[in-house]
C-alpha cells in the first residue's frame, strides 16, 4: 500500500485517541491498560512520544538502560504521563497527528500498527468498543505477516497459521485457520490475550499456547 496512505491512517486513528483522551475521566486515565504495569493515561503518553520522538533523549536513556528499547520506551512514556495533564496530552496528539516519523527499517506501517493495537489497549479494559476503520487495519495485518514487526510479533508466532479477517477480504497463511474481525487477529498476534475470546478455529489455541502469559492486571 501507499505510503502516503497509510499516513494518513495513521493519523486519523491518532485523532480519535486525542478524542478519546478527552472523553475520559481521571479515573478512567488511571486504569490499567492491556499493557501490562502501564495504565491508560502511559498508553496516551508513549503514543504522544511516538509522534514527537527527541533522539537526544532516547538515545539519552537507551544508554542508561544498556540499550533495552523496551525499558527506554517505558521510562519515556511514564516520564510524560507524570508530567502532563490529559488535555495536553490530546492537544499534543492532534497536533502531531500527521507525525511521519517511522522507526528503521520499519516503515510506515509500524506506526500505523502501534496506534491500532494500543487504541485496543486503551479502550476494551474500559469497556469501550474498539471499531477502527477495517480499511486501516489491512496494512497493520499485512505488516505483521509479510513485513519487519520488530518488537510487534516475535518470529515463528504465525507460523502454520492461518488468518482470516471476517470484516475484510484478506486472508494470510497456511495452516490451522483463525477467524475474527481484523482488528481482533492484528491485537491476538501482537499478544493481547484477551482477545482470543474473540476468534474461532483451531488455530486460536495455537496462537494462545505461543503468547507470553497473559496481564494478571
Amino acid at each position: 500500500m501507499n505510503a502516503d496512505v497509510v499516513y494518513v491512517a495513521s493519523g486519523r486513528e491518532r485523532r480519535r485517541i486525542a478524542d478519546l483522551i478527552d472523553e475520559l475521566d481521571a479515573d478512567q486515565l488511571g486504569s490499567p491498560s492491556l499493557c501490562e504495569g502501564w495504565t491508560v493515561r502511559t498508553v496516551a503518553a508513549h503514543l504522544v512520544a511516538a509522534t514527537t520522538p527527541s533522539k537526544l533523549s532516547f538515545v539519552g536513556e537507551l544508554l542508561r538502560h544498556r540499550g533495552d528499547a523496551h525499558a527506554t520506551n517505558d521510562t519515556i512514556a511514564r516520564r510524560i504521563a507524570a508530567a502532563e495533564p490529559a488535555g495536553e496530552l490530546a492537544t499534543r496528539l492532534r497536533r502531531n497527528a500527521d507525525s511521519r516519523f517511522a522507526p528503521p527499517f520499519v516503515g510506515a506501517r509500524g506506526p500505523l500498527t502501534d496506534v491500532l493495537v494500543h487504541g485496543g489497549d486503551m479502550r476494551l479494559p474500559l469497556g469501550l468498543p474498539h471499531t477502527p476503520d477495517p480499511a486501516h487495519v489491512r496494512p497493520a495485518l499485512e505488516f505483521v505477516t509479510t513485513g519487519r514487526p520488530v518488537g510487534f510479533v516475535p518470529r515463528g508466532r504465525l507460523r502454520g497459521l492461518r488468518l482470516v479477517a471476517t470484516d475484510l477480504d484478506w486472508t494470510w497463511g497456511d495452516g490451522a485457520t483463525i477467524e475474527g474481525r481484523g482488528i481482533d487477529l492484528l491485537m491476538a498476534a501482537c499478544g493481547r490475550h484477551v482477545i482470543l475470546a474473540n476468534l474461532t478455529g483451531a488455530g486460536a489455541a495455537v496462537l494462545r499456547d505461543r503468547l507470553p502469559p497473559p496481564n494478571p492486571a
